[in-house]
């Protein structure tokens, strides 16, 4: 067995580690703590805006922002990025001492302050390299219990932007609807 992102790209794990010998995903208590970790994270964090784009537009222009392709970073400490921030990631963390920062709890915000102060890529410089695959593919990885890995679920988007839960109550969205595009 091989390598494989799953939903986004940049984390890689080792299939055996989270898949059986039928293909299908392990519970979530049958992986190693690590992959068990960012599965979690994953979950919470796919879709969510480009920490790039949320840096430049803000909270009160979610809407402005792609939604974030490439994950890099250790769970809780990571930075998501969309295919346009993607390849700024790469030259901090190759040319700009990124890699100083590499496991430490500091990562995402070292990364921030840098593109706060301007730091981008180098007109076409190129991200990393990844081998394509259909994530259709793959089957629907494991959800987890927010009672025992609530600590790896938090930094909801509604938390970022300020909601509570009363306010999504009160928005007048039907979340059970069935909305053109969504299968």
């Amino acid at each position: 067995m091989g390598k494989v992102s799953i939903g986004m790209r940049g984390w890689r794990f080792d299939e055996a580690d989270i898949l059986d010998e039928d293909g299908d995903f392990l519970p979530l208590a049958q992986m190693p703590e690590d992959a068990r970790k960012r599965m979690i994270r994953l979950d919470v964090i796919y879709n969510a805006p480009c920490h790039g784009c949320w840096l430049i537009h803000g909270d009160d222009n979610l809407e402005a922002c792609n939604r974030a392709r490439y994950v890099y970073g250790e769970p809780l400490s990571e930075v998501i990025l969309c295919e346009e921030h993607e390849p700024d990631f790469v030259y901090w963390f190759r040319e700009e001492g990124g890699d100083d920062h590499r496991g430490s709890d500091d990562f995402a915000e070292a990364f921030y302050e840098w593109f706060l102060e301007g730091g981008r890529a180098p007109e076409g410089y190129e991200g990393m390299e990844y081998v394509e695959t259909d994530p259709s593919d793959l089957p629907k990885p494991p959800k987890a219990d927010p009672d025992e890995h609530g600590d790896l679920m938090g930094d909801d988007i509604s938390e970022r932007v300020g909601l509570s839960d009363e306010d999504i109550a009160n928005a007048d969205v039907d979340f059970g609807a069935e909305y053109p595009g969504r299968k």
